[in-house]
């Protein structure tokens, strides 16, 4: 028997709930931290961010042009498979992406760890607001600024959209940031209602998931019976601690990633593989086995 008919077995039948990292995206063009193939880089802290202009300077300058690609990413066949698998026994997906590619696939019950990166939040007057918005506010106050459209690529996509073609690591980060050099004249816009500080309504590195969506995470792991992690390290304890949630109920946690995580020794299985394709195997494995199971 081999991995994945394990993975099929411990899977038939029974409930399950997926929680995703970067890895599942980087089909999309996103790149991931930790990856075999990623580029060292230091995401922004929370205390950096608020605690200095420049460093919102130097932070929105990078998100701006890296908006422009992270913006047009579409999902990719890991994203649709897991669409598929709602008929097969899959309850949710908990992810600690903040691209939305969940949601953009068409998944019923996607719960965002650390936010969404397509909107924004006023520090002050904790209004939200759309990015799109802030995208032509930071365009007009910026002319100067500009960047080659991204190409196009060859991922194929659902809805007859035209493929597009990944950006270069280099170029982009998994947070939506590009690299940029000259930043220090970046001009900043302030919230529109109150003149307070805007920042992506996502969970920066320092910060804390907010405990509201921490519970509803923890819920859809107890309806569940397997956990199946898809492309993360579990080098942050926002998704490690469903693992280690998941080993003290007595129940089974299934590993998907190429490299090591800080979860293997926790894993009743651990297949070092790309999470499209054995999303896409498992959901024919499942798919053929669903009529004697009827």
């Amino acid at each position: 028997m081999n991995a994945l008919d394990e993975v099929v077995g411990l899977l038939r039948g029974r409930p399950w709930v997926a929680l995703t990292g970067a890895g599942l995206s980087t089909d999309s063009g996103i790149p991931d931290y930790r990856g075999p193939t990623s580029v060292r880089a230091t995401p922004m802290q929370y205390g950096e961010f608020v605690g200095s202009v420049t460093s919102r300077q130097r932070y929105w300058a990078r998100s701006y042009l890296g908006w422009r690609r992270i913006g047009q990413a579409y999902p990719n066949p890991g994203h649709h498979a897991l669409v598929d698998l709602e008929q097969l026994g899959l309850e949710g997906v908990l992810t600690q992406n903040v691209d939305g590619l969940h949601a953009a696939a068409g998944s019923r019950e996607v719960i965002d760890l650390h936010g969404r990166i397509s909107d924004v939040v006023c520090l002050g007057c904790r209004e939200v607001s759309p990015r799109l918005s802030l995208q032509r506010r930071l365009a007009v106050l910026n002319p100067g600024l500009t960047q080659a459209a991204p190409p196009e690529h060859a991922l194929p996509s659902r809805g007859g959209r035209p493929p597009r073609t990944p950006p270069l690591h280099a170029e982009m980060r998994p947070d939506g940031d590009a690299v940029v050099e000259d930043w220090h004249d970046f001009v900043l816009a302030d919230c529109g209602s109150c003149g307070g500080v805007l920042k992506p309504d996502v969970v920066f590195f320092g910060e804390s998931v907010p405990r509201p969506r921490v519970a509803e995470a923890y819920a859809l792991v107890d309806r569940s019976q397997v956990l199946v992690v898809l492309g993360s390290s579990l080098t942050v304890m926002s998704g490690l601690r469903f693992v280690r949630h998941q080993t003290k109920r007595g129940l089974p946690t299934v590993i998907v990633n190429r490299g090591p995580t800080r979860g293997d020794e926790l894993a009743a299985l651990k297949l070092e593989q790309g999470t499209s394709e054995t999303l896409a195997a498992l959901c024919g494995r499942l798919e053929k086995l669903e009529p004697d199971a009827s």
